[in-house]
């Protein structure tokens, strides 16, 4: 049985210490300053638009803000992943590797 690695990673809105993060549309600003990340690159002119990259988007999960991190972030950009994963240690923002559920059975 192989062992893949997690793609996606949760920043959590809850620090270490377990107090909620300020401000409160934090994750709505990481995950806009990562927009123009995306698949095919950031299109620009009078064909763009305004929206999340889908490597980077906020989320709220349990009542908690957080910010939900693919790793293709990595291979597209390296600088822009160190970017996203230090603002959540500078921060001392929880982060968890997203599990994989297993597909329910069949009928």
């Amino acid at each position: 049985m192989s062992v893949t690695k997690p793609r996606e990673f949760f920043i959590q809105g809850i620090t270490l210490e377990g107090r909620t993060f300020r401000p409160s549309d934090w994750a709505e600003r990481l995950a806009g300053a990562m927009s123009c990340f995306r698949p095919g690159g950031g299109a620009g002119g009078i064909g763009a638009f305004i929206g999340y990259s889908p490597y980077c988007v906020p989320r709220v999960i349990n009542g908690v803000k957080c910010v939900i991190v693919n790793e293709k972030l990595r291979d597209l950009e390296p600088m822009a992943w160190d970017f996203v994963m230090n603002f959540a240690k500078d921060n001392h923002l929880q982060v968890s590797e997203a599990c994989l559920l297993p597909d329910p059975p069949s009928a």
